[in-house]
């Protein structure tokens, strides 16, 4: 249900609505910057609050695992991304600086709830059944956001039929992402239970020295995981292409392809029935194959979808696009999930997917940024920074290839006392 929760707030404010409104109303506006600087503005916000989460997440996950608190650190990350998401409705063209604030905190607590809830597979399903639970996971995921984003264009519709502008519509996306966030999450908090036990506090030390501890411990005994360290890297290289495309696709399509906000929703709304149904498929599939071989085929989906969008000059070829980059979305995340919890030693899920936050969210700066560095030399060449994109997974094909998976597993079971 968190997933279901979350997806919402992915959906209407990084992905579809919100990054559009920002680049063309918030910081493109009348008297504002130019299209290309506006675009690199958008990066850089999610730069910081990923740069942000890159040097808190594995801490957070050390805690959290120390204390056995992973739900009450989940409940203040939801609680900060559900409030400064609805402070965004405040806001208006021009306020750029307040803008930039206010989405570095609710991304900062999204991304921070991502990586706590993740850590919670280990807890809720044994090794043979994580990627298809995985996958359940990603679907009702997809189906929240499809839900949200429904909602949001039912009102759009009605509110451009009414002659309504952008800035009185779109803060009213914002409110209903927010309250269907702090609804659907509602039974997490409810019925979900923290099934780890807390270890005694050390005399004379504090739980942040603790987390630093236990990172450092892991990073120190690298060499018994080297198939996770060495998965995380090459998730870390194709996730920067992930996230380039969830948090920039609506500005192309704006900007390129000449789509209204009533068409972006539309069509995202398609591609997250295509995501929820790849999430579903792959997750039986991924059990069936196994997780790298999975990763493999929705990674090429991926690179074949980006070269489509590059030559698209018609709807209908970037359509095509969009529903391949669905399908391969929903699998590409939910495999990557999946296997990052094979490899991590019970007992430990909470740290091991810290690490996991620390390769995503690294992607998560460095993969928008060079859109948006190369949107801004090339006076707004988005063709160029699409393009430049396939790079990632071109590089992730490659290092994914040295990753084994038995002996990843196996790893994880012999180290599980964690000394």
């Amino acid at each position: 249900m968190f997933d279901f929760a979350n997806s919402g707030y992915t959906t209407v404010v990084l992905t579809a609505v919100f990054n559009a409104y920002f680049v063309s109303t918030i910081a493109g506006g009348p008297g504002g910057f130019d299209q290309g600087s506006a675009t690199f503005l958008w990066t850089i916000t999610l730069a910081i609050a990923n740069g942000l989460v890159l040097l808190s997440s594995p801490v957070i996950g050390a805690i959290a695992d120390f204390r056995a608190d992973k739900k009450r650190f989940l409940l203040i990350t939801a609680i900060g991304c559900v409030t400064a998401t609805a402070l965004l409705a405040l806001t208006g063209p021009g306020d750029v600086l307040w803008v930039m604030v206010l989405l570095i905190i609710s991304n900062f607590m999204f991304a921070s709830g991502e990586g706590l809830i993740a850590s919670f597979l280990p807890e809720l399903a044994p090794q043979k059944d994580m990627g298809r639970i995985s996958g359940y996971g990603w679907t009702l995921g997809y189906i929240g956001g499809l839900l949200v984003l429904g909602v949001c264009l039912a009102y759009v519709t009605w509110a451009q039929a009414q002659g309504h502008e952008a800035s009185s519509y779109v803060p009213v996306t914002l409110v209903i992402t927010a309250a269907a966030f702090a609804i659907a999450a509602t039974p997490t908090f409810l019925w979900m239970k923290e099934r780890a036990q807390p270890s005694p506090l050390p005399v004379g030390q504090g739980y942040v020295r603790i987390g630093f501890s236990r990172l450092r411990h892991t990073w120190l005994r690298a060499h018994h995981y080297q198939d996770l360290f060495r998965f995380l890297i090459t998730l870390a290289v194709f996730y920067c292409g992930i996230h380039t495309v969830v948090v920039l696709a609506a500005i192309y399509a704006q900007q390129v392809m000449q789509f209204s906000t009533q068409d972006i929703l539309f069509l995202v709304l398609i591609v997250n029935i295509t995501a929820a149904l790849g999430a579903f498929g792959f997750g039986y599939l991924q059990d069936q194959l196994g997780s790298v071989r999975t990763l493999l085929l929705t990674l090429v989906i991926w690179l074949a979808a980006l070269v489509i969008a590059f030559f698209s000059e018609s709807r209908t070829e970037f359509w095509v696009a969009a529903n391949m980059i669905g399908v391969a979305m929903g699998s590409s995340q939910s495999a990557g999930r999946a296997l990052v919890g094979q490899f991590s030693p019970p007992g430990r899920s909470a740290e091991f997917f810290g690490l996991w936050g620390l390769a995503t969210r690294t992607a998560a700066i460095f993969g928008p940024l060079s859109y948006g560095f190369v949107t801004y030399v090339t006076q707004g060449n988005h063709r160029a920074a699409i393009a430049s994109t396939t790079v990632f997974f071109i590089v992730g094909i490659v290092l994914l290839l040295t990753v084994n998976e038995s002996r990843g597993r196996k790893a994880a079971y012999n180290n599980s006392s964690g000394d």
